[in-house]
C-alpha cells in the first residue's frame, strides 16, 4: 500500500489535460509547447514541458531559471504564469493559452491597414515589456526574437522564453544559447570585445527588438545579413529600425525613448488601434466626458481592427465598462457591433444578460440607443426572453412623453414582431398602435405607425388582421398630415392580399376615391394607382369568378407569402411601405388643426345620428373591443376632449358597415368621437344651410338688446336668491312661445328644444346661444355634437324626448356660460323693475308671435348656405 502511494505518477495531480504539441517550436527552444485544457472548466491553456532526464545539467538549470523568472515577473506584456509541476521526469509550466509568434505571423492576412495597425500594437507591447525589464527591473532579456514572443487569444503579444534573463549590471557578454538556431539573433558585439565595452543595459535587447521588427514584416530571420533589407519595413519605422540594428551598442536607443518618439503624431505607434487599447487599459482613471467621447467614435474604427482583438480584448472591456463603470449608453453601439463576432453560445452567455439588464434602464438615452441597435442583436434573443423580459420594458416607450422614444418604439416592433406571442402582438401592440395613430400629436409618429402596421401584417393573426387593417389604413387616409395619408394608401396596396373582395368593393375603394381630389398630388398619385389595381382585381374576378378563391387565399392564412403580394400589381407599394420610415424632424413644429372651430350641421333628412353607432363603447362585428379597453363617457361633449383627439382610437369601429351614421331611429348622446368622425369622413367642413326661416333684423335686434340688458353689471353676492326667483318666472312665457313653434313650417333654430330642457341657471346662456346662432355669420358651434333640428318630421316628433335629453346634458352648459348679471338696488325698486321687465317681455313675445303668424302664409325658405 505504501509502495503504491510513493510510486504513483504525480503528473495525474496536475489539474490540466495535456494535448498535442505545437509544431515548429521545439527547434527554437529547450521547451516543447503543448495545447491543454483545465480539467475543471475545460478552459484552454498552454503547457510548456521540459524533459529532465534527456537534458543536460545546463539545460535543466536554464529551465528552472526560466520558471523562477516567470513566477516572479508580472506585467501585462509578459507571459502570464498559471501553475507548474516538477516530477522526477518532467517539468510542467502552465500559462495562458498562446502560440508562438513565429507560427502565428504566417497566419496573418495579406498586407493592408489592418495588418499594419496590428503589428504596431504588437511591437509596442514588446517594447513596453523590455522597458519594464531594462529600466524598472534592471534586467536583460538576452533572447528577443520571433520565437520568444507569444500571442494569446486576444491577439496580444507576450514576452516569454526567460531562460537567459540576467542582471543589467552584470557581465555584458551575451550568453551562449541553446539550441544553436538562436545564435542568429546574437548582437555583433558578442564577437568584438572592443564594442562590448560600449554596451549598455539595454543594447543587447534593442538589437533583438530590431530583429523582431524585421521578422514582423518579413518572416523568421535566416541569416544576419538579411537585416540590411528594409524595403518591407514602413517608412515611419525605418529610421528607428536602423538605430536598433546599428553596429555601435551605445547608439541603440532606450525602449522608453522609443515609446515616447513613436507615440508622437505621425509616429509608428500613433494609430487608432494602439490609442483604443491604451485607453481601455486606463479607462478606470478617465472621466465620464472622455469615456463618452471615446465610445462615440469607436464604432467607426472597429472595421479596421483584427477580429481577435475586437472579440477577446475590446468587447470584454466594453461589457465591463458598462456594467461596473459609468461609461453610459455610448458604449452600446460598439458593443452590439462586436457582438456579431461571437458564436451563439458565447452571445447567450455574454451579451444577452447585459441586454436584458439594459432594457430595464430608466435612462432615455440608453433606451433610445437600445432601440436603434435592436436589429443588431434581436436575432440572438430567444422568443421567451423577448416576451417575458424585453417586450414589457419596450412597451413603456409607447406611453413616453418624449416623441423620439415613442417613434423609435414603434419602429422597433418591426424587429420584435416575429418573436412576439399572440397576446403581445395582436392585443398589446395593436392597442398602442391604435392610440398612437389616433391621438399622437406628431404627424411623423402617426405616419410611421401606419407603415409599421403594414410591415407586421404577415405576423398578425388572420382574424385580427382582417378586423384591423382596413379600418386602420382608412383612418390614416383621413389624417390631416399628408405623409400619413400616403402611408395609408401604400399600406392598403401592399397588404391587398389580406382583404376580402367584399371589403375592397364596400370599404376600400370608397375610401380611396375620396383621396382622388386630395390637395396634395403626392397623395392623389398613389391613390389613383391603387384604385386601378383594386378595380383590375375586381374586374378579373367578375370575368372569372373561379379566381375569387385564389385572390382571397391569404386572407385566412396564418403565414402568408410576402413574395406572392410583391409579384402582383401592388409590388410597387410593397417596396414603398417596406422602405425607410418617415423622418419626422420638421413635423414636430407643425400643430394639428383644431377640430372645434367648425362643426358640421347636416340636414336631419339626410342623417340622423345614432348613439348605438357612435358611442365609443359600441360593440360591432368588426370592433376591436378586445384590443381597446378604455372607458369613455358617452355623454361627454367635444369640449371635454383636447384638440389632439382627432379620431376614435378604436380601429374596429371606424367605417363599420354595421354602424352607419344614417337611418337610426335614436337620437342619443353623441360623443366627441361622433363629431370628429363627421369631420374626417369626407364631408365638407363648411356649415350646411338651414331649412328654417331666418328671423328678421328687428327680432335679432330685440334679442340682442335683451342680452345686453341682462348683462349690464355683475350680480352682487347678497342678491343670489333673487336671481333664481326671476328666472323661474321667465320659464312659463318661453314655454308658451315654444309651443307655437311645433309646426314644421314654423320651426326656427333659436326656439327649438328650449322648453322643458332649460334650467333656471342656464336660461340666459341658452337665450344667448339661440340669439347668436340665428344672427351671427360665424359657423354654428354645437357643443353637444348634435346637429340642430331643422324642418321636423313625424319621426323627429316621436324622438323629441331623446333630443331634449341631449340638450339638457350637464356638459352642454355647466361652466361654459356666465350667470345672469342684473343690478338690484332694493326691494321696492326690485319689484317695480321686475314688473316693468315682465310687461316688456310679454309685449315683445306677443309681437314676435304675430310676426310669425303673418309669415306662415308665405312660402318657406329652403336651406340657403350661410356666408
Amino acid at each position: 500500500m505504501m509502495w503504491s502511494f510513493f510510486s504513483r505518477d504525480s503528473s495525474k495531480d496536475f489539474p490540466y489535460d495535456i494535448g498535442e504539441p505545437v509544431a515548429g517550436f521545439e527547434n527554437h527552444s529547450i521547451w516543447t509547447l503543448h495545447k491543454a485544457k483545465r480539467k475543471a472548466t475545460q478552459e484552454e491553456v498552454s503547457v510548456f514541458v521540459f524533459d529532465l532526464r534527456s537534458g543536460s545539467d545546463a539545460k535543466c538549470d536554464l529551465a528552472k531559471a526560466a520558471l523562477k523568472r516567470l513566477k516572479t515577473l508580472r506585467h501585462p506584456s509578459i507571459l502570464q504564469y498559471l501553475d507548474s509541476l516538477e516530477t522526477d521526469k518532467l517539468l510542467y509550466v502552465a500559462t495562458e493559452y498562446v502560440e508562438p509568434l513565429g507560427t502565428h505571423i504566417a497566419k496573418l492576412s495579406a498586407d493592408g491597414p489592418q495588418k499594419d495597425l496590428y503589428l504596431a500594437w504588437g511591437i509596442f507591447q514588446i517594447t513596453r515589456a523590455l522597458s519594464f525589464l531594462n529600466n524598472d527591473g534592471s534586467l536583460r532579456h538576452n533572447n528577443v526574437s520571433v520565437w520568444s514572443v507569444f500571442v494569446n487569444s486576444s491577439g496580444e503579444w507576450k514576452l516569454g522564453s526567460l531562460e537567459y534573463v540576467s542582471p543589467a549590471d552584470g557581465n555584458p557578454m551575451p550568453p551562449i544559447k541553446v539550441p544553436p538556431s538562436l545564435e542568429v539573433y546574437d548582437p555583433p558585439e558578442k564577437n568584438d570585445q572592443t564594442k562590448l565595452k560600449a554596451a549598455t543595459k539595454c543594447s543587447a535587447d534593442m538589437w533583438g527588438l530590431g530583429c523582431l521588427v524585421w521578422e514582423s514584416f518579413n518572416g523568421p530571420l535566416r541569416t544576419r545579413s538579411s537585416l540590411k533589407d528594409i524595403d518591407s519595413i514602413p517608412k515611419s519605422l525605418q529610421s528607428l529600425y536602423c538605430e536598433l540594428v546599428g553596429a555601435s551598442p551605445s547608439n541603440r536607443p532606450n525602449p522608453a525613448d522609443i515609446i515616447t518618439r513613436c507615440r508622437k503624431p505621425g509616429g509608428f505607434f500613433k494609430n487608432d488601434l494602439v490609442d483604443t487599447l491604451l485607453f481601455l487599459e486606463e479607462i478606470q482613471i478617465k472621466d465620464k466626458a472622455e469615456k463618452n467621447r471615446f465610445f462615440s467614435g469607436l464604432t467607426l474604427h472597429l472595421d479596421n481592427f483584427p477580429d481577435t482583438v475586437c472579440k477577446h480584448k475590446i468587447l470584454p472591456q466594453l461589457i465591463t465598462a458598462y456594467e461596473y463603470g459609468d461609461a453610459g449608453s455610448a458604449v452600446l453601439a460598439p458593443m452590439f457591433k462586436l457582438g456579431k463576432l461571437l458564436d451563439e453560445t458565447e452571445y447567450q452567455k455574454r451579451i444577452v444578460p447585459c441586454v436584458v439588464k439594459l432594457f430595464g434602464s430608466t435612462d432615455r438615452v440608453t433606451r433610445s440607443r437600445l432601440l436603434q441597435q435592436l436589429e443588431l442583436f434581436i436575432a440572438h434573443l430567444q422568443p421567451q426572453v423577448v416576451n417575458d423580459q424585453i417586450f414589457p420594458q419596450v412597451a413603456h416607450g409607447f406611453l413616453d412623453t418624449n416623441s423620439t422614444i415613442r417613434e423609435q418604439t414603434v419602429k422597433s416592433i418591426i424587429h420584435l414582431a416575429p418573436k412576439l406571442n399572440y397576446n403581445n402582438l395582436n392585443v398589446e401592440v395593436l392597442r398602442h398602435f391604435a392610440r398612437l395613430q389616433a391621438r399622437d400629436d406628431q404627424g411623423g409618429i402617426r405616419t410611421n405607425t401606419t407603415v409599421c402596421l403594414g410591415k407586421i401584417a404577415p405576423h398578425l393573426h388572420p382574424q385580427v388582421r382582417q378586423r384591423v387593417l382596413v379600418s386602420a389604413f382608412i383612418r390614416a387616409m383621413r389624417d390631416p398630415f399628408p405623409p400619413a395619408r400616403v402611408a395609408g394608401v401604400l399600406a392598403l396596396a401592399a397588404t391587398q392580399q389580406y382583404f376580402l373582395l367584399n371589403e375592397v368593393a364596400n370599404r376600400v375603394l370608397p375610401a380611396l376615391c375620396s383621396l382622388t381630389i386630395d390637395p396634395e398630388k403626392t397623395v392623389r398619385d398613389p391613390a389613383f394607382k391603387t384604385i386601378r389595381g383594386f378595380l383590375g382585381k375586381l374586374e378579373k374576378v367578375s370575368e372569372d369568378p373561379s379566381l375569387r378563391e385564389t385572390m382571397e387565399a391569404d386572407v385566412h392564412t396564418a403565414t402568408p407569402s410576402i413574395g406572392n403580394a410583391a409579384a402582383t400589381w401592388a409590388g410597387w407599394a410593397v417596396t414603398a411601405v417596406t422602405s425607410k420610415f418617415y423622418r419626422s424632424q420638421s413635423d414636430s413644429s407643425r400643430p394639428r388643426p383644431p377640430l372645434t372651430g367648425r362643426n358640421l350641421s347636416k340636414p336631419a333628412s339626410l342623417e340622423q345620428p345614432s348613439s348605438s353607432s357612435l358611442s365609443t363603447t359600441t360593440s360591432s362585428v368588426t370592433s376591436m373591443t378586445s384590443l381597446e379597453h378604455e372607458s369613455n363617457d358617452t355623454s361627454a361633449s367635444a369640449s371635454d376632449y383636447g384638440n389632439n383627439d382627432w379620431d376614435n382610437e378604436n380601429w374596429g369601429e371606424m367605417d363599420d358597415p354595421s354602424s352607419p351614421m344614417a337611418g337610426s331611429p335614436n337620437n342619443g348622446p353623441l360623443t366627441a368621437t361622433a363629431a370628429l368622425t363627421e369631420v374626417r369622413d369626407g364631408w365638407d367642413n363648411e356649415e350646411w344651410g338651414s331649412l328654417e326661416e331666418d328671423p328678421g333684423e328687428e327680432e335679432a335686434q330685440e334679442q340682442e338688446q335683451q342680452q345686453m340688458q341682462l348683462r349690464q353689471s355683475p350680480i352682487r353676492p347678497h342678491q343670489q336668491q333673487l336671481q333664481q326667483h326671476q328666472l323661474n318666472e321667465l320659464i312659463e312665457p318661453l314655454a308658451k312661445l315654444n309651443s307655437h313653434n311645433t309646426s314644421p313650417s314654423k320651426s326656427t333654430l333659436g326656439s327649438t328644444s328650449l322648453s322643458s330642457s332649460l334650467r333656471p341657471k342656464d336660461m340666459s346662456a341658452n337665450l344667448s346661444s339661440a340669439s347668436n346662432t340665428t344672427t351671427s355669420p360665424t359657423p354654428f358651434l354645437n357643443c353637444n355634437n348634435v346637429s340642430p333640428p331643422q324642418q321636423k318630421s313625424p319621426h323627429h316628433m316621436n324622438n323629441s324626448t331623446n333630443s331634449n335629453a341631449n340638450w339638457n346634458s350637464d356638459s352642454w352648459a355647466d361652466g361654459e356660460f356666465e350667470p345672469i348679471d342684473e343690478p338690484i338696488t332694493g326691494n321696492a325698486k326690485l319689484d317695480e323693475a321686475r314688473r316693468k321687465r315682465e310687461e316688456k317681455k310679454l309685449q315683445r313675445q306677443r309681437e314676435l308671435e304675430a310676426r310669425r303668424a303673418q309669415r306662415n302664409s308665405g312660402p318657406m325658405k329652403l336651406g340657403a348656405k350661410k356666408l
